[in-house]
């Protein structure tokens, strides 16, 4: 294919760390490498350091500034100002309206954001490489020319209010992780407010602070300009110095350097917390840790990883595999000043924490008293190395690298460094850095149970320090100019011509189709085997079981046990793993491409021989009923549980992929060996290879693993009328009185991807809610600050779709939030759109699909869902050629069809006393189901009132 790509919620805890069981039997496996990233970087007169990383290969190009202001610069009693402020700059400037940006980028088949963190902002796009010029534009208005009014800092504060509570109130571990553990963890450092600040600091802010925290620190002195991508670099140096150049320094800076360093504790000391919606409770401990650039970190690094890394790694060996934790959760973080070694387990309310807690202690001194060993230090080397692997693929990936790295340690160059010492580790180091910094006098234990969250109950003995004010403002703010006074934004440049490789397509000797694409140079390269038997193959009394066949497939072969799988695949540098959708079954593997062929020899080991231990499936069996009752306790899972059922009835579709908590207790070991030996079979296989692989080796390679899998079994006839009659639409209200913030779904069904109907509506989802220059996310985030985000999609079936729209908001704005959806369904499906409209969103669809086709797993990602829905893969090259053909009165039309919101189902999870009256004036009859009785295994879940 040769084109211009712009041409054409689960567990609510993240178990950031995994799982354990011990790699020091594993097979040796050859010691990883990653390429150094190669870059040029210069500093203007003004102090702005530039970055650029030249690739020819994309069609794109990233530029992102990133400035040196985190959290740890909130003024006193203004905590989370650096991440207001993040969301402010974004908005207007001299010469471009509110929320302009969004259109520059988006409408030009681009992506942007921005994010906060302790030590950084930044502010980032990713767009057609033509574009640069626009986008350094933009940067300069921002930098330059920014309008701080009124307008923009009540609608940013109420925003991020919203932002509180999808990130803090509504999740169950939500106040726990970013409130209690700053108190835990530090006792000096502004480090110890929380990044996204508090309500009552939010609320106290003033237009005046924010003008004082934008004079104070934001300057081209406190910036770091990284370009990446496709552009020539004299081009770029001219460019440069044209947008930048003239901005001068902060008249009066404020120091960005935090002089202060953390005392660490000398006796150790325990605390309790409590939070309303904790499913499961928490036990462990948290360590200071010393700054990022500390020669120690490298050694911390791989101590991490040997710890909690995997299924080979200690802690998963030692709490999840007895069953005496669900999951364990373990990490070194570093900031510029101090980091934190966090580690806890989520065990079970009926547990009891203390023995949790001694396993956690007493593992931590074995990384105190004993050397790790070989194999173990070989593993969790390969294993860092392979996910830096993996985010150097893109240009864009190299960039993010890059700046992390800037921002944390004050140099680029380490970003190499860390990895070249993280080789260099030995089993001594790491027995030195555990003694070091994991002293037991250390350290502060945290239990976290469900109660009234109390911040007393938590708080640090040490006194909360005053941190830095800030000098009043001067001068006036500026204003946007009026329209026919602003500065246009420049042009698009030449664009550059790239080829995105064709895929290959070959069958092994016994049958199996094979497509194979190589992606780019980076030696890293992932395969997908795809098998019958999703979600639609489940009896709806055991819906479930192709999830836990695929998800526990590698728990244990005939040739091998889990602790073998596990110590073998990390050791290589591999990831791994299996899981159902709705229509089939999927195995994942990436891995460096010199351990591919070892990889996949453990991948089809899995595939042909998962028998499903007795007592492994019941340890997991049970952690998956843990990870349905926390996934309950969250408005966004439950809310996207209750989908399905309520959308397809009795139908295939209506099941719940991840089982229910009546369907996961009826299943057993038989279950999945039946499905297994029933649709894993050879002659429905499929397999795609993508990545740093050219296909005449991914085909050897697939032959090898695969050709002589041959299977004497029958073939599983295919599952038909899979979506069902369509059901009548239906308002259902789940009641969760504890909700810290509402979910809101609207739902239908959608078209399959060959029907004539699909690209119309594909079209004009992405003016409904495509994003953020979407209808929805204009009218009820940026209009109405009701909401972090409201979007809306089209889920691909291999028998329709699914089309919904969703927004989290506040339980008393319920309301409001679905008349705006009801009425933008309406509106979608009555209004002739815009031809000049409609060009734009073709350039925002063709632009996300051609980005997705960059790297490895985006590629591999299309073909696998493209053979899911039976779909010619030579699709995957026409999809620019199907949006650009869409005429207006099409997408009005198919609009009209699917987002008639008289056939929209409404599924609300949240406090139903906050807006039960008004949704019955919007709506008619409404459900009200308390979610403390939901039925989710019944698909006519009974009203209750």
């Amino acid at each position: 294919m040769t084109f211009r790509y712009l041409a054409g919620s689960a567990l609510a805890l993240a178990l950031v760390a995994a799982s354990p069981v011990t790699a020091q039997d594993a097979p040796e496996a050859p010691a990883l490498t990653a390429p150094e990233i190669e870059y040029t970087d210069w500093t203007l007169d003004n102090g702005l350091r530039v970055i650029a990383i030249e690739d020819d290969s994309t069609a794109t190009v990233t530029t992102s500034l990133w400035y040196e202001i985190g959290s740890k610069l909130d003024p006193e009693g203004r905590s989370g100002f650096a991440h207001l402020f993040e969301h402010i700059l974004s908005r207007k400037t001299l010469n471009m309206p509110y929320n302009m940006i969004y259109g520059l980028t988006a409408d030009v088949g681009g992506t942007r954001n921005a994010s906060n963190g302790t030590d950084r902002t930044n502010y980032f796009e990713t767009v057609p490489a033509e574009y640069l010029e626009t986008m350094l534009w933009t940067h300069r208005e921002r930098m330059a020319f920014p309008v701080v009014d009124e307008e923009v800092f009540e609608t940013e504060r109420n925003v991020v209010m919203e932002e509180y509570r999808t990130r803090v109130l509504a999740p169950p571990y939500g106040l726990f992780q970013r409130v209690a553990m700053p108190e835990i963890a530090f006792d000096e450092l502004p480090h110890r407010r929380p990044g996204i600040g508090s309500m009552e600091d939010l609320q106290a802010a003033t237009l005046e602070d924010a003008r004082a925290f934008h004079q104070a620190y934001y300057g081209p002195d406190t910036a770091t300009l990284i370009v990446a991508g496709n552009f020539d670099m004299a081009n770029l140096r001219s460019l440069v110095d044209q947008y930048f150049a003239d901005i001068p320094p902060r008249a009066n800076p404020v120091d960005v350097t935090i002089p202060e360093r953390e005392d660490r504790p000398t006796s150790p000391r325990s605390v309790t917390v409590a939070s309303p919606n904790v499913p499961l409770p928490l036990v462990g401990t948290v360590w200071q840790l010393p700054e990022a650039n500390h020669p120690d970190m490298p050694a911390l690094s791989v101590l991490d990883a040997i710890m909690s890394r995997g299924q080979s790694s200690r802690l998963y060996a030692a709490l999840v595999e007895p069953g005496l934790a669900v999951g364990t959760v373990q990490y070194a973080y570093g900031s510029e000043e101090a980091g934190q070694f966090v580690q806890y387990a989520q065990i079970r309310p009926d547990a009891e924490a203390a023995p949790v807690a001694a396993v956690l202690a007493a593992q931590t001194a074995r990384m105190r008293d004993e050397l790790v060993t070989p194999a173990e230090l070989a593993e969790a080397k390969n294993e860092i190395i392979a996910g830096t692997l993996r985010g150097r693929e893109t240009a864009r990936g190299r960039a993010f690298e890059l700046g992390e790295t800037l921002v944390t340690t004050g140099d680029p160059r380490d970003a190499d460094r860390m990895l070249a010492a993280v080789a260099e580790v030995t089993a001594e180091d790491v027995r030195r850095v555990a003694r070091t910094w994991l002293d037991p006098q250390a350290r502060v234990d945290f239990t976290l149970t469900r109660g009234e969250f109390d911040p007393a109950s938590f708080a640090n003995p040490v006194p909360m320090p005053t941190y830095r004010t800030l000098p009043p403002p001067v001068g006036e703010p500026l204003a946007v100019r009026p329209e026919a006074e602003r500065d246009a934004p420049p042009g698009p440049g030449e664009a550059p011509l790239v080829t995105v490789p064709d895929f290959a397509t070959h069958r092994l000797s016994n049958g199996i189709e094979v497509l194979a694409v190589q992606t780019g140079d980076v030696p890293i390269a992932s395969m997908n085997v795809l098998l019958p038997g999703g979600s639609v193959s489940d009896p709806r009394a055991r819906s479930g079981v192709a999830q836990l066949a695929a998800n526990l497939a590698e728990q244990g072969t005939s040739t091998a046990s889990a602790q073998e799988i596990a110590a073998r695949l990390e050791s290589l540098g591999a990831s791994m793993g299996g899981g159902a959708s709705t229509d089939n079954t999927r195995f994942y593997l990436s891995a460096p491409v010199a351990n591919m062929a070892a990889a996949g020899e453990v991948l089809s080991d899995v595939i042909r021989n998962a028998n499903y231990p007795q007592d492994v499936f019941d340890r997991e069996r049970g952690r998956a009923l843990d990870g349905i009752r926390v996934a309950m306790s969250e408005p966004g899972s439950l809310a996207a549980m209750a989908l399905r059922p309520i959308l397809f009835g009795n139908a295939p579709y209506g099941n719940i992929s991840g089982g229910t908590v009546q369907s996961l207790e009826a299943i057993s070991r038989e279950d999945l060996l039946q499905h297994r030996r029933t649709y894993w079979h050879p002659a429905r296989a499929q397999i795609v290879i993508s990545g740093g692989i050219a296909p005449a080796d991914a085909f050897a390679l697939a032959e090898d693993l695969f050709g002589d899998w041959r299977s004497d079994a029958p073939i599983a006839p295919m599952v038909t009328q899979r979506a069902g009659p369509a059901a009548e639409p239906r308002t259902v209200v789940i009641d969760m009185p504890d909700a810290g913030q509402a979910a809101v779904y609207l739902v239908a069904r959608g078209p399959g991807r060959e029907s004539a109907d699909f690209f119309p509506l594909e079209l004009a989802n992405a003016v409904l809610g495509g994003g953020s220059s979407g209808r929805l996310f204009e009218e009820i985030r940026t209009n109405r600050a009701l909401s972090y985000g409201s979007y809306s999609g089209l889920s691909e079936l291999a028998d329709g779709s699914i089309v919904s729209a969703s927004a989290q908001t506040a339980n008393e704005t319920v309301d409001e939030v679905v008349e705006v959806m009801l009425n933008e369904f309406a509106r979608i499906g009555t209004e002739a759109l815009d031809d000049d409209l409609l060009d734009r969103r073709r350039l925002f669809l063709t632009g996300g699909y051609g980005r997705s086709l960059e790297s490895s797993s985006g590629y591999g990602a299309i073909l696998a869902s493209l053979l899911t829905q039976g779909v010619d893969p030579a699709e995957i090259a026409r999809y620019g050629e199907r949006v650009n053909a869409v005429s207006s009165a099409q997408a009005t039309a198919s609009a009209a069809r699917y987002f008639d919101p008289a056939n929209a189902s409404v599924v609300i999870v949240g406090n139903a006393d906050a807006f039960i009256e008004e949704l019955r004036a919007l709506r008619g009859t409404v459900e009200v189901i308390p979610a403390s009785e939901i039925d989710l295994f019944d698909p006519q879940v009974p009203a209750g009132g």
